[in-house]
């Protein structure tokens, strides 16, 4: 899978592991037991994340306030067989973390237009996500 490869990031740079996730999370407010949960988490830490406007997200891009620059942007998600869907809609990040639920499964963030919290969730490593480099 290519987020297994270690060729997405540039020499000096990793895929953030589910750990390096949560602590940006709480850095943006959320706090250790939500941090720890999966499905929506948190109050306003994605919109804190989330491009501002509707130049990529659909109209009605809740709370988007991109507070650090992060400018996160809804890629939406290409599924194992060849597919894309919710471009415009959500964003999905890989971690580097394998779910503890099977070899084929890494844990990932997400992101959706119409709310401002984090999703954390399991997917098929078949899936293809955005990945946002981390510096070493």
């Amino acid at each position: 899978y290519a987020v297994e490869s270690g060729i997405l990031c540039p020499k000096g740079w990793h895929v953030p592991s589910d750990d390096e996730w949560k602590q940006l999370e709480m850095y943006l407010g959320m706090n250790q037991e939500a941090a720890d949960d999966f499905g929506s988490r948190g109050t306003d830490e994605g919109g804190k994340l989330k491009e501002t406007g509707t130049r990529h997200w659909q109209a009605d891009n809740i709370d988007a306030f991109d507070t650090y620059g992060f400018t996160a942007l809804p890629g939406g998600c290409r599924y194992d067989d060849g597919s894309f869907t919710t471009i415009g809609v959500y964003g999905y990040w890989w971690s580097s973390t394998e779910s503890k639920y099977g070899k084929d499964k890494a844990l990932e963030r997400g992101l959706v237009h119409f709310d401002s919290t984090v999703f954390r969730s399991r997917s098929s490593k078949g899936y293809g996500f955005s990945v946002r480099c981390l510096r070493d």
